[in-house]
């Protein structure tokens, strides 16, 4: 069964895409920010983590460069899915290391169909 990691401050966002991974046949663990990602990391590795940008204590930017950076995670996938939709956002992002940038509101389906395509590029 597939694993990811799903960090995101807001818990109605943190459910709703919990709850559309879970029906898709995933196994979710939540982070409500980037140093509890952390912490969930250094005891297991996902095989992909979902992250907000802004969130408190460590941002996503920060959670995703270590992610890249630490020898057991950087080849995890790493997709941020936020509401900074800026063109910037996106360049600043994907240079930290992420593997891919949704905006939010995000369409489940392109959610799902990302996970897909990062997952069968390492696999």
């Amino acid at each position: 069964m597939v694993k990811v990691l799903v960090v995101d401050d807001s818990p109605m966002v943190l459910e709703m895409v919990s709850a559309h991974l879970k029906q898709h046949g995933i196994e979710v663990t939540e982070a409500n920010n980037g140093a509890e990602a952390v912490e969930k990391l250094k005891a297991f590795t996902p095989d992909l983590v979902v992250t907000d940008v802004v969130m408190p204590q460590m941002n996503g930017y920060e959670l995703c460069r270590w992610i890249k950076n630490n020898a057991s995670t950087k080849n995890v996938p790493v997709i941020m899915c936020t509401t900074k939709s800026e063109e910037f956002d996106k360049y600043w992002g994907m240079k930290q290391g992420a593997d891919a940038y949704l905006t939010k509101p995000y369409h489940p389906p392109e959610l799902i169909k990302t996970i897909k395509q990062l997952l069968n590029q390492i696999n």
